[in-house]
């Protein structure tokens, strides 16, 4: 008989009579979720007779619990085929001619299991006309698509592939899990990560925040941009790979989402770690009106650097303080500290006064408490930026352009998965007002009830 639960179907093997073994493997084999799961235990441990002599292994010792997982495993792997085979052959009756389909003896096979393929005997079938007839519980166990995207998740989590073999269920006969074959999946499961994201259309996102900032892979450096639409979801919009962070660079990530969608002609506010050939970029791509706001966690580093080690918490305390005001009154108040730093640190008052304007952009555009804390820094890329850290810490032979960006895009993909909300997304509407964008009857609807 055949128990339904959860939209899956489990073949209870044992006390089928024939007819009803041939009609139940004529089903579709679908996944077995922890439900279907619970059920073939209980069925297990009540007429478990079969079951003993591993229980009484596992007791003392002698056998490893994934290696009775992959006898039992393969052993019911080997039913399900034999009973595929015996839907469409018929059963065997000794003595008596056989119908279309013949059996052939066995041979050896390969399925995918999850992560890894395992070695097993499936029966052979023939037309009478001689050709091959291959079981339907087969074809669909080695066709399993999801090999190569697991492989993506483990190496994704930080395993290298030089070392992938150990994270592998090590089971006998077990193949397919070479250092080779692994780069070689990845390579093209990755490949196919950065052309998804390149590929993405842009058009529909409804953007009103642009982040930029660029890191280092080795002598790589990756720029990617992360968009914030109207209702504060975070988007990866695309990422160019150069030798430098330099304005070509930039001005071809810019042209590419220009590209796929997003309209040159609305006005964005950019949150960018201050880098001139960046600024340069967005001036020559989108236009000078653009709201631009520079990461203020980089220009504290800058002017700290300049400084010795003694006044460098009073100039983060002075700075902190200063962007926690009105735009005019906290820029004031930074012009007057530079002043007093002309004599004894020039460098650091001259990196203090450079676009100090642009730090105070979420000031100036008059936003909340919440939006300011979420846009005045470049934290929100930097994020993602640590996750593909993290995901590539342990690639040490950056080998071209084309591998860091491959690895960089499966990265950031990755990371999207765990994106939330922007702080603050309730107010959205509020920036799209200062934007100067068209309001929506919810964006009107928001601002009355605010």
């Amino acid at each position: 008989m055949t128990k339904k639960g959860g939209g899956s179907k489990v073949l209870i093997l044992k006390g089928l009579a024939p007819k009803e073994r041939r009609a139940a493997v004529k089903q579709d084999y679908r996944a077995v979720g922890s439900r279907e799961s619970a059920k073939i235990a209980e069925q297990l441990s009540r007429e478990g007779q079969v079951l003993l002599p591993f229980t009484t292994l596992v007791e003392e010792s002698r056998l490893a619990v994934d290696e009775m997982v992959d006898v039992m495993g393969r052993a019911t792997i080997e039913a399900v085929l034999m009973l595929s085979a015996r839907g469409v052959a018929g059963e065997r009756h000794q003595g008596r001619a056989g119908g279309e389909i013949v059996r052939h003896g066995t041979q050896g096979g390969v399925v995918r299991l999850s992560d890894r393929k395992l070695r097993v005997k499936r029966p052979r079938l023939r037309k009478k006309g001689g050709r091959e007839v291959v079981p339907p519980a087969y074809e669909a166990m080695s066709s399993h698509p999801r090999i190569g995207e697991r492989m993506l998740e483990i190496l994704m989590s930080g395993v290298s592939t030089r070392n992938y073999e150990r994270v592998l269920p090590k089971m006998a006969e077990t193949v397919g899990v070479s250092k080779s074959a692994v780069s070689r999946k990845f390579v093209e499961v990755s490949a196919d990560s950065l052309k998804k994201l390149c590929e993405r259309d842009l058009s529909g996102l409804g953007l009103l925040v642009i982040y930029i900032d660029g890191a280092h892979y080795g002598k790589h450096v990756v720029v990617p941009a992360v968009g914030v639409d109207t209702e504060g979801n975070k988007h990866v919009l695309g990422l160019v790979e150069g030798s430098t962070e330099n304005a070509t660079v930039c001005k071809r990530l810019l042209c590419d989402l220009i590209e796929r969608g997003v309209d040159p002609e609305k006005k964005y506010l950019f949150v960018i770690d201050g880098a001139k050939a960046l600024r340069k970029a967005i001036d020559e791509v989108f236009g000078a009106d653009q709201e631009v706001q520079r990461c203020r966690n980089h220009k504290i580093r800058n002017v700290c650097d300049y400084l010795p080690k003694d006044l460098k918490p009073q100039m983060k305390s002075t700075m902190r303080a200063a962007y926690r005001l009105d735009a005019r009154e906290g820029m004031a108040k930074l012009k007057l500290q530079a002043k007093w730093l002309e004599t004894e640190h020039p460098s650091a008052a001259a990196s203090l006064l450079e676009g100090l304007k642009e730090t105070f952009t979420v000031n100036r555009l008059d936003l909340s408490d919440a939006l300011r804390r979420c846009f005045a820094t470049t934290n929100l890329i930097e994020n993602p930026h640590s996750a593909a850290r993290l995901r590539t810490g342990r690639v040490t032979n950056w080998q071209d352009g084309n591998m860091v960006a491959r690895w960089a895009a499966a990265a950031f993909l990755d990371a999207e998965k765990n994106f939330r909300k922007v702080m603050g997304y309730r107010e959205l509407w509020m920036l799209e007002a200062a934007l100067g964008r068209k309001f929506t009857k919810q964006i009107a609807d928001k601002q009355e009830a605010a």
